[in-house]
């Protein structure tokens, strides 16, 4: 496992009990390891953030994962949230300074759901806090009765932009895929590239423009990777980019 790039996840705050633990989901962590072929790194995210460089000194990738936690709203300018609305500032605090470090290494980075959202915040795009109340746009949120194969089996069809990463991955322009977010883009991000649209129109994927792998997803591909050949494509895809970008750090030390 030693040769293997590693991929760098963040960590969700979370009260077991009495005390409060730092987590990751463990469909990411498999993801990687089975989809991406590389080792997950674990990252604690602390508030105060602790510094990034040495991490990202380490990293050949880092994976955003999906959370329970939303942004908070000021980040994007939402004004206020409201009673309920499930908030993570830590990790706010941190994914927030890591992106742009990342960017600016020309790190591949693969952003899911929460992640999806983040990366658009951080390029100066907004949120929509609520999309199934936005007149025109589709209720994107599970049913929580169901069981998870439900909750994360197809829901709606992605029409995928035709010259896009994704259509390559996919074979074609239209691929089925779950839904299980509340959230969503309203305002894309400077020099984001949309990739996906769900049938309403909301935009489900973007890449960045510049040569590094850059690709969110507000999907969850992460879901039985290794089943499903589009999903384990995104992730085979970005394990690629990380072993290009390991190559490349290898090649390029004295």
């Amino acid at each position: 496992m030693a040769s293997l790039p590693l991929v760098g996840l963040p960590t969700d705050s979370k009260p077991i009990g009495s005390h409060p633990f730092l987590v990751v989901g463990e469909k990411y962590v498999r993801a990687v390891v089975d989809g991406a072929q590389a080792t997950p790194l674990v990252l604690p995210l602390l508030q105060p953030p602790l510094p990034a460089g040495d991490w990202l000194a380490t990293l050949d990738g880092l994976l955003l994962t999906g959370a329970v936690s939303n942004i908070e709203p000021h980040h994007y300018g939402g004004g206020n949230s409201w009673p309920g609305n499930p908030h993570d500032p830590a990790r706010d605090a941190n994914v927030f300074g890591l992106i742009p470090q990342a960017l600016a290494l020309g790190m591949p980075i693969l952003a899911i759901c929460r992640g999806f959202q983040e990366l658009n915040v951080a390029f100066g795009g907004s949120l929509h806090p609520k999309v199934h109340e936005v007149p025109g746009l589709a209720d994107h949120r599970e049913n929580p009765a169901s069981s998870l194969d439900v909750q994360y089996g197809p829901a709606h069809a992605l029409q995928l932009c035709p010259d896009g990463l994704l259509a390559g991955i996919a074979g074609g322009t239209e691929v089925m895929v779950n839904s299980v977010h509340g959230q969503g883009v309203d305002r894309l991000g400077e020099s984001l590239q949309v990739e996906a649209r769900a049938p309403d129109g909301l935009i489900e994927a973007f890449r960045g423009s510049g040569p590094s792998f850059l690709l969110g997803v507000q999907f969850h591909p992460e879901w039985r990777v290794v089943e499903n050949p589009f999903y384990l494509g995104i992730f085979q895809a970005f394990g690629e980019a990380c072993r290009r970008y390991r190559l490349h750090k290898q090649v390029g030390s004295p």
